[in-house]
């Protein structure tokens, strides 16, 4: 029996912290398991914010190095540019000639970019529409992203749904959103969500002297050393959770609440677990920056499988919607 689709990307405006790690690229490589991964690296919707060449050339690499370095297989998940496959524009005129603007205005990218003051262009504005057309161009069936993004995969999914019934065909595969709830949102230095916008990530591939300098600037409360303290509310003890053990877990939280355990002694401790946890794929992101061919050819491999599909989708779409085949 075929495997069911996923299909999930991440977009080059910033170097991959640990937020898209726990919240995007994790959930995605465990889906090798049981799914045909397809994962681009969402450089047409990095542009709407990135206006720096040099920047988003390193930004894609860096994409594709993170994925690389956590374990995505070649041989089981197709990693991919998105420009890579230019039938994904098309689409998205398609979908964006059958959606009425009101729904784009009730987007999260459209109402996140207003809330903070940041320019609105056409490409945030339609940014839900080429979402919907990378998701729905493979064929995907499951789409693993952050709880922030979940109304973009339902919104992608009436799209669907609604050029189905317009035309009476089964012209798209309806996607689901897949959400690992225990890390659907990651804290940041400051306590807010972990996000390049903020400025509050810690990065992915930083050495070990960086990163404890980092870890130590995280925002918690007033609390001295001898107050019994929560740490079911504190930033470092959620970040602490994703990487420690249980018992190791377990064994913090009873020192929080004993009191006797200063913030500072909390930090060395995340700092340890990540430390630790980042230690082998630090390693293997050497190796792949040193060897940018290798990188580049998972890439093109990537790219032509996924460029096969897409193109069959779109003969089937133009076909429903009366515009033919290709010339």
């Amino acid at each position: 029996m075929a495997r069911k689709r996923a299909l999930t990307g991440i977009q080059p405006s910033g170097v991959p912290h640990i937020g898209n790690l726990k919240g995007m690229i994790e959930p995605a490589l465990q889906l090798q398991e049981t799914h045909e991964p397809f994962y681009f690296i969402a450089s047409y919707h990095a542009l709407t914010s990135t206006k720096d060449a040099t920047l988003l050339r390193d930004y894609q690499r860096e994409a594709a190095l993170s994925f690389l370095a956590f374990g995505l297989d070649p041989d089981v998940t197709s990693l991919f540019l998105q420009q890579d496959v230019p039938e994904v524009c098309e689409l998205s005129w398609i979908l964006g000639c059958h959606v009425n603007t009101g729904v784009l205005e009730r987007a999260h990218a459209y109402k996140a970019a207003r809330d903070a003051g940041r320019e609105i262009n056409a490409g945030t504005f339609n940014y839900p529409i080429l979402m919907a057309a990378d998701i729905l161009i493979y064929d995907s069936h499951a789409v693993p992203v952050g709880k922030d993004q979940k109304q973009h995969v339902e919104m992608a999914r009436d799209m669907a749904a609604g050029m189905n019934h317009r035309y009476g065909a089964e012209i798209f595969v309806l996607p689901e959103p897949l959400i690992k709830a225990e890390v659907a949102t990651v804290p940041g230095l400051d306590g807010r969500k972990m996000s390049k916008s903020y400025g509050n990530t810690l990065p992915l591939f930083l050495p070990p002297k960086k990163l404890r300098k980092l870890v130590m600037k995280i925002v918690t409360d007033s609390k001295g050393v001898d107050e019994a303290k929560d740490p079911g509310s504190c930033n470092v003890f959620a970040l602490y959770e994703l990487f420690a053990t249980a018992d190791e877990q377990a064994d913090l939280a009873d020192r929080y609440r004993a009191g006797g355990l200063g913030y500072g002694h909390a930090k060395q401790a995340l700092f340890e677990a990540m430390d630790r946890f980042l230690a082998e794929p630090r390693e293997r992101y050497a190796e792949l920056s040193a060897d940018p061919e290798q990188v580049d050819r998972v890439l093109a491999q990537g790219a032509e499988k996924a460029r096969g599909i897409a193109q069959h989708t779109m003969s089937r779409v133009r076909g429903a919607i009366g515009l033919g085949p290709a010339r």
